[in-house]
């Protein structure tokens, strides 16, 4: 088995899951945040939508500098846009991911921030550690942001207690 068939069944899982938990995203509430040192509800939903595609940046380049002074970061206007950025992210890195042979996924990626390394690896670590664990960890900080807006939380590996009284 390649190392793409390997990520191919994580990436979709993750990619199913991360859409259940950006489709019930509240419209209206984008400046919302659980405390000052914290994103707000926009950024961090559109952030989660955003990270998808930092596959299609890890398979296809070598190296990413970045820039403070460049970087606009994404706030999607609504639930719909979330969910549109999602989707094209998710398609466009899964077409590359599929097509990427062990040789590239074994290659170096590195990236900088401001001339300052950031991050190193093979595009295998990084894709799992970025792309799909720290899009995880992002997701999960959305889902206690829902929660203390009382939204009704949809189950990533299992039920969640929302869906769990539907069951009793």
């Amino acid at each position: 088995m390649t190392l793409s068939e390997r990520l191919l069944p994580e990436f979709e899982a993750e990619m199913a899951n991360t859409r259940k938990m950006l489709a019930v995203v509240p419209e209206g509430k984008n400046d919302w945040q659980p405390h000052a040192k914290s994103m707000t509800l926009g950024r961090l939903a559109s952030h989660v939508a955003e990270l998808p595609g930092w596959g299609k940046t890890t398979l296809e380049m070598d190296e990413f500098h970045m820039s403070g002074k460049d970087y606009r970061p994404t706030i999607a206007a609504s639930t719909a846009d979330l969910l549109a950025i999602l989707d094209k992210n998710v398609s466009a890195t899964r077409a590359l991911l599929a097509a990427a042979s062990d040789e590239k996924l074994q290659s170096g990626w590195s990236m900088t921030y401001d001339g300052k390394p950031v991050m190193n690896g093979t595009k295998f670590e990084i894709f799992r550690g970025t792309v799909i664990n720290h899009m995880i960890h992002h997701r999960g900080q959305l889902s206690v942001y829902l929660r203390l807006l009382e939204v009704e939380i949809p189950g990533m590996y299992g039920p969640s207690a929302d869906e769990m009284k539907y069951w009793v």
